[in-house]
């Protein structure tokens, strides 16, 4: 098509990898952390996450740097994470597809985040199968202390065929037997637009006309917001009230996930301090969040 360049003739991997978004930073108080919580569906009894008195942060609000918006600076009106410096060289004509997501933590929330945004490896999955760029952010605090850091994949469907490495296979395999813990939970009807107020301002997931163009019949959860609800279930199942233990999360962004929709969270322990999961849409029985991981100290 006009305007789509040949993939055959560029090689993606050295034309984007090690480059990066610039520096930025994200001021937050209490009620930033407080609305997250309830964006990722805190309850009237999780007062650790929503009463500044004993304020504890959901460990996946160190997820907000990586597609957020609010408190930002320099200012953006919209997510930008650095996949989308590919987009002036594959310039797709379908839309990107979020595939994974990974949060490795190194001590609690507290106080501003400074980070940057960089590309750290691109994937051929071949001639029309698509390219997947994986990207990095490392989230440091006010004294430039690791907070966590999180690592996501992007596909972009009209870019493979390049000569480019495979992607690696997934790991995790859901184990065959009954899950040792099923949390059932809520995805409420405004779900998306409370979530967007955390900083997804992304428009699939708030506006109508803009789903309806991208092959939606209406618009869709954020997928980090299903990843937060798994990680405050998983909490709540596993150690009540000690977020400050979890030290890594990650999994596939497998189906889209609507607005007013019964959940569960399907949990094998498999280790001590190690879990799989997956985070169900109980209506449709599809996993939302599939091949998870959930360690803790």
């Amino acid at each position: 098509e006009k305007g789509r360049c040949d993939m055959a003739k560029l090689n993606l991997e050295e034309l984007l990898v090690g480059k990066k978004m610039e520096p930025r930073y994200l001021e937050y108080n209490w009620r930033d952390v407080a609305l997250y919580a309830l964006a990722v569906g805190a309850k009237k009894e999780d007062l650790i996450y929503t009463y500044e008195k004993y304020l504890k942060a959901i460990p996946t609000y160190g997820t907000i740097p990586y597609w957020g918006t609010i408190n930002v600076k320099p200012y953006q009106w919209m997510p930008l994470p650095a996949s989308m410096l590919a987009d002036e060289i594959i310039k797709p004509t379908v839309a990107f597809l979020n595939m994974d997501h990974e949060i490795i933590f190194y001590r609690p929330i507290k106080g501003t985040f400074q980070y940057q945004d960089v590309i750290t490896d691109v994937y051929d999955r071949g001639e029309g199968k698509g390219a997947v760029i994986k990207t990095k952010v490392d989230v440091r605090d006010e004294a430039g202390n690791m907070v966590c850091t999180n690592y996501s994949t992007t596909f972009f469907h009209e870019a493979g065929g390049f000569g480019g490495k495979p992607m690696p296979k997934n790991p995790i395999e859901i184990p065959d037997r009954a899950p040792d813990y099923v949390v059932d939970d809520y995805i409420s009807p405004i779900q998306n637009l409370l979530y967007r107020l955390t900083g997804d301002t992304n428009l699939i997931h708030v506006d109508p006309d803009y789903a309806k163009d991208h092959k939606f019949d209406q618009p869709i959860i954020q997928g980090l917001c299903s990843f937060g609800f798994a990680c405050r279930m998983a909490i709540g199942a596993l150690f009540p009230g000690e977020p400050e233990r979890v030290t890594r999360m990650a999994a596939q962004m497998r189906n889209i996930l609507l607005p007013d929709t019964p959940v569960a969270l399907h949990l094998w322990k498999m280790d001590e301090g190690k879990a799989y999961f997956q985070f169900v849409d109980t209506k449709n029985n599809r996993p939302v969040l599939d091949r998870g991981v959930f360690e803790w100290k």
